[in-house]
């Protein structure tokens, strides 16, 4: 029967050996395979002594999310983009979110979806969305599929985000800078030890890379996700801060991020928020100009403030963002300049409103938040021969949002919650529409299970459990 891994693609970055043997110089493991034999990311392997990729064009399915979904927060914000994440990793992180689909061996034939980068570039015109986001497990491993498609988007007048844990090549990296708009790069930790033990990587190609984007000019945020009891102390903080003034600069937006247990590390609790503020004023103290934390709602440090007259300049609530005091990239109170780019290619963060001609022929899904669970990711597919729509608004709001899908089109997009007070949304499926609800716990989580399945703990983390 065929498998998700029964097609390959020729890959790049190959060297080929003596006895038909091919080593793989797309990350810094430079796995040697035999023929037969996978690389350590399980999606790269070698097919009768030549170097072929088995996850080209294949994907977990194409999403509609927000561009502060990946801790991106100084570029067009509060932007529609869409998140595109394949299968494998190369990495191995214990506490991984994505463990479902980043670690092969675990992937299932269901959640995986089949894209070329036509389609993919044609799914963001359709819907009004201006930027891709190469996401999720880690867009690495992908990197054939991520440069033909990146660079046929720009060709579109698209944008490129890349969000990953960066274990890469310098040659991969300059092949990736010149597509690439904005980089959103993960350093987990400033701890050799940690990354050999916790990731199964090294850390000093991380860090290479890391200042080979931000040589190159190119748009850069860093995020440190703060794991409870193991890197989430003032001397961690202060490491990795000390990094981006040493290294980078001053104006770097760093993330501090809130851990939460999953994968083989469930036997932990979430980062206690104190000591995520102790970071945040540790990394400020030190002179980091922006300093953020993710995962976490309903805190003053989520907003954007000039930094010299601490006027609001972008409001959030979790994913969802408005520029409140910007003129241009300028504050509309002091005439600063805020640093913050991109705000030409900002697009709205709703799809525009549409009537519906007999509200008769479709059913209503009320979904309400709980606990940390404040997004849903919204599965639906267009059965019928005529184009339909699905249509989405707040609890309690007058208007409606519409989605419009074509003929045998499947979409999937995030609702998430906007204030403090919101109780849960709304979303009404017209007839000829299959979907389903799939509850987002932190941002960068692929959900694979729709909410019906439950949760194990509404502030641990929602369903699949990797089975121990």
């Amino acid at each position: 029967m065929a498998t998700w891994r029964s097609s390959f693609h020729p890959a790049r970055f190959a060297t080929e050996l003596d006895g038909g043997k091919v080593r793989c110089g797309l990350c810094p493991r430079g796995c040697v395979m035999r023929p037969g034999q996978l690389g350590f990311c399980g999606v790269r392997g070698n097919h009768e002594g030549r170097l072929v990729s088995y996850n080209y064009g294949k994907s977990v399915h194409a999403t509609e999310e927000l561009i502060e979904t990946e801790a991106v927060y100084h570029y067009a914000p509060g932007s529609r983009i869409l998140s595109m994440g394949n299968v494998g990793c190369m990495m191995s992180c214990a506490y991984c979110h994505n463990w479902k689909t980043s670690q092969a061996r675990e992937v299932s034939d269901a959640d995986v979806h089949r894209y070329t980068p036509q389609e993919v570039v044609d799914r963001a015109l359709r819907h009004g969305i201006r930027v891709l986001s190469w996401t999720y497990n880690d867009p690495v491993v992908w990197h054939e599929f991520v440069v033909e498609t990146a660079a046929l988007a720009r060709s579109h007048g698209l944008l490129n985000l890349y969000k990953s844990a960066f274990y890469i090549t310098e040659a991969a990296i300059a092949e990736l800078i010149p597509l690439m708009d904005i980089f959103s790069l993960s350093l987990k930790s400033m701890d050799p030890a940690y990354y050999r033990t916790l990731t199964k990587g090294e850390l000093a190609p991380v860090l290479a890379g890391i200042r080979q984007v931000h040589r190159s000019g190119r748009h850069l945020e860093l995020s440190n996700l703060m794991i409870t009891d193991r890197s989430d102390d003032e001397e961690s903080a202060r490491s990795v801060a000390r990094f981006v003034l040493d290294e980078l600069d001053a104006s770097v937006p760093l993330h501090f991020v809130r851990f939460h247990p999953d994968y083989r590390m469930t036997d932990s609790v979430r980062t206690p928020i104190a000591r995520l503020e102790r970071a945040r004023a540790v990394a400020l103290e030190l002179g980091v100009h922006h300093v953020y934390l993710g995962n976490v709602y309903d805190h003053d440090a989520t907003r954007t403030r000039c930094r010299t007259c601490a006027a609001p300049l972008v409001e959030r609530y979790g994913m969802i963002a408005q520029a409140v005091g910007l003129v241009g990239s300028r504050c509309a109170g002091c005439g600063a300049e805020s640093g913050i780019r991109g705000l030409d290619h900002a697009a709205p963060a709703v799809c525009a409103t549409a009537p519906l001609d007999d509200p008769a022929s479709e059913r209503v899904i009320e979904h309400h938040w709980r606990g940390d669970l404040r997004s849903l990711h919204v599965y639906v597919r267009n059965g019928d021969s005529q184009a339909r729509q699905v249509r989405h608004r707040r609890l309690g709001a007058a208007e409606w949002s519409a989605i419009r899908l074509v003929p045998g089109e499947s979409h999937r997009f995030i609702l998430a919650k906007s204030s403090l007070d919101e109780a849960g949304v709304e979303v009404a499926i017209e007839t000829g529409i299959e979907a389903s609800l799939h509850d987002v716990f932190d941002r960068a989580h692929f959900p694979t299970v729709p909410r019906e399945a439950g949760t194990l703990n509404a502030d641990v983390t929602p369903l699949p459990a990797f089975p121990r």
